[in-house]
C-alpha cells in the first residue's frame, strides 16, 4: 500500500525558516516525480515544486523561487522542502505528491499519490 507522510510542519514568524519532509512507503519511488502543493484556507491546492527523477530537475512555482529548495534523500523515498524567508502568505496545509508519469505538472489532477497534509502556519 502506497503511503507518503508529511512532517515538520509548524507554526513560524515571517522571515523564518522550515523543513518539511516526505516519507514514500510501498514501492519504490525511484523513478517517481515527486512534488510539493499547498491549499490555503478558502483556496484550491496549488504547485509548490516537484522533483524528477531523471535527472533530478527541479521546478517551483514563481512565488516561491529563491525562497523553497525541493530535494530527495539518498533513498530516494524521502522528499524534503527547505522553506526560507517564509511570508504570511505561505500559510497553508503542505501535501506530498508522486507520480509515475508525470515529469511537471501544477494540476493536482495529474498526480496520482498523496500525503494527508502538514500544516505551515506564518505569522507576520
Amino acid at each position: 500500500q502506497v503511503q507518503l507522510v508529511e512532517s515538520g510542519g509548524g507554526l513560524v514568524q515571517a522571515g523564518g525558516s522550515l523543513r518539511l519532509s516526505c516519507a514514500a512507503s510501498g514501492r519504490s519511488f525511484s523513478t517517481y516525480t515527486m512534488g510539493w502543493f499547498r491549499q490555503a484556507p478558502g483556496k484550491e491546492r496549488a504547485f509548490v515544486g516537484s522533483i524528477a527523477w531523471n535527472p533530478g530537475r527541479t521546478h517551483y512555482a514563481d512565488s516561491v523561487k529563491g525562497r523553497f529548495t525541493i530535494s530527495r534523500g539518498n533513498a530516494a523515498n524521502t522528499l524534503y522542502l527547505q522553506m526560507n524567508s517564509l511570508k504570511p502568505e505561505d500559510t497553508g496545509v503542505y501535501y506530498c505528491a508522486a507520480d509515475p508519469t508525470v515529469y511537471v505538472s501544477s494540476s493536482p489532477g495529474s498526480w496520482d499519490y498523496w500525503g494527508k497534509g502538514t500544516l505551515v502556519t506564518v505569522s507576520s
